[in-house]
């Protein structure tokens, strides 16, 4: 299950979300019926929390990059 939500993941990079809806959509399209039901549910859950750590990484990555310059306007 990993590896075919990884795979989905590279392969569709652009069109994954956060939104377990939006991923079921993609999932069932990428795999076009060669899993149950229920497995394509599985990645697309899966593809929501890969989504989620790298929204996360970003995040702190921003914030660590934020902290480390100083503001234009300090002295």
């Amino acid at each position: 299950m990993k590896t075919l939500a990884k795979a989905i993941s590279e392969a569709y990079a652009d069109r994954v979300s956060a939104s377990f809806e939006e991923n079921k959509k993609l999932v069932r399209e990428a795999l076009a019926g060669r899993f149950s039901k229920k497995l394509s549910n599985r990645i697309a859950g899966y593809l929501v929390t890969l989504k989620k750590l790298e929204l996360k990484k970003e995040k702190a990555a921003a914030a660590e990059k934020e902290a480390v310059e100083p503001s234009p306007t300090e002295p």
